[in-house]
């Protein structure tokens, strides 16, 4: 826009004007008046300069990411594609177990009977190493006269198995106090879904890296950058879709032992 003063506009009426016309950046206005009209600029009248003002630029939104097609004909030629996903599901399999025999608001004597005892080596089931009896409501007893050696292992296994059990030694016999569903008892098992899904988070991952790792190391395979591209990224895009399902089975698991639902 071109800014003219006030002493434009009382010295000419508008009618008068024939032409006006500015050119924007231009540093002169030129201005086309009637014969013996008797008005003249100023020789110290310049134009204005107005410059517009460029739009803000839209900043991209962090977060969001593109869908990834995956192409099974594509990745089965590269790795095995099968065996990958194998690998994934096997991992959200065990979650799903975990959280169902160790993660009870009221652990039961089963519960016990089946949890994963590791010696030398080998899994076994705390079954299978000595008698569980539930003496009372309120306490669990574990006889491992059988095998003595194998108590440091099962103590460590109870004590890590998420169920917030803290047993106590009397020889070869283990008693267990199960505790009370307290706040404070909901929110300690709620942790430890966090922390189950967060073993299981990282296996995927693991799984994923190795593929990526494995594809990365075939010399002369004739594969393009472009397709080895590819491949990785539907290979991540994969595992954060076993990953999304497992932190959606951690979420509704912490609701119920929270009572939230």
């Amino acid at each position: 826009m071109l800014r003219i003063t006030t002493t434009l506009f009382r010295a000419v009426n508008l009618k008068q004007f024939d032409t006006i016309f500015c050119t924007v950046g231009a540093s002169k206005c030129v201005a086309k008046f009637p014969p013996n009209s008797g008005f003249v600029f100023p020789a110290s009248t310049q134009s204005v300069r107005y410059y517009a003002k460029g739009k803000d630029k839209k900043k991209d939104k962090k977060g969001t990411t593109t869908k990834v097609q995956i192409n099974e004909e594509q990745l089965t030629s590269l790795i095995n594609l099968e065996g990958l996903r194998t690998q994934m599901e096997k991992s959200l399999t065990t979650m799903k177990e975990d959280y169902a025999k160790n993660l009870s608001l009221r652990s039961t004597t089963g519960s016990i009977e089946t949890l994963r005892i590791t010696y030398e080596g080998k899994d076994y089931q705390l079954q299978e190493l000595g008698q569980v009896v539930r003496k009372n409501p309120k306490t669990i007893v574990v006889n491992l006269i059988s095998f003595p050696q194998t108590i440091p292992a099962v103590l460590q296994a109870i004590q890590r198995s998420g169920m917030n059990l803290n047993p106590q030694q009397d020889g070869t016999t283990l008693f267990i106090p199960v505790p009370k569903v307290t706040r404070e008892h909901r929110e300690g098992l709620a942790r430890n879904a966090k922390a189950l899904y967060i073993k299981c988070r990282d296996r995927i991952k693991d799984a994923q890296n190795q593929s990526i790792k494995k594809l990365k190391k075939q010399p002369g395979s004739g594969v393009s950058e472009d397709d080895a591209f590819q491949a990785q990224a539907q290979i991540t895009a994969i595992a954060e879709g076993f990953i999304k399902e497992a932190e959606k089975i951690m979420e509704s698991k912490q609701s119920e032992l929270l009572g939230d639902k």
